[in-house]
């Protein structure tokens, strides 16, 4: 584990609806649900209150693409929100690429019996726990982050 950087943090799956929010511990041993924010004017406010409360290293933001790792229309709304969190919170926060992140939140949750309709609460959260153990793990196997951080403004002078 000689490359691995200890902190909570908290990954972010962002939705047209909703914004799946989970955390792992300081040690990057198990990614877990948090929340399921509805997407509003107030989604940022939430998810500060929820960083303020665990105090994360940085935010694990998914980046969704298409399968041929293209921007898609909600590649722009995560690239904002991304930033805009971190110009709110002043947490750094790195993106990655979450392709299959919903996929396997949706398929996993098929698996232990639920519906899409009475999963549909908890579906983000999953994809968002998906994407976090992803990231712990690529930085557990090898020694350097995940993703790409998120640029911060400019500082004035």
């Amino acid at each position: 584990m000689s490359g691995f950087r200890r902190g909570v943090r908290l990954g972010i799956d962002v939705g047209k609806a909703r914004v799946g929010v989970a955390r792992c511990d300081p040690d990057g041993m198990l990614a877990v649900p948090v929340e399921t924010v509805q997407r509003s004017e107030h989604s940022l406010a939430r998810i500060a209150e929820i960083a303020a409360e665990y105090e994360p290293l940085e935010f694990v933001v998914g980046l969704p693409v298409n399968m041929q790792g293209a921007d898609t229309p909600s590649t722009a709304d995560a690239r904002e929100f991304a930033s805009a969190l971190q110009r709110l919170t002043g947490v750094p926060v790195r993106m990655m690429d979450e392709r299959l992140s919903t996929v396997t939140a949706h398929a996993a949750l098929r698996s232990s019996g639920r519906t899409q309709r009475n999963s549909r609460s908890i579906v983000d959260q999953v994809a968002a726990v998906v994407l976090l153990q992803h990231a712990i793990d690529t930085e557990k196997s090898t020694g350097n982050p995940a993703g790409s951080v998120v640029p911060t403004d400019e500082e004035p002078t």
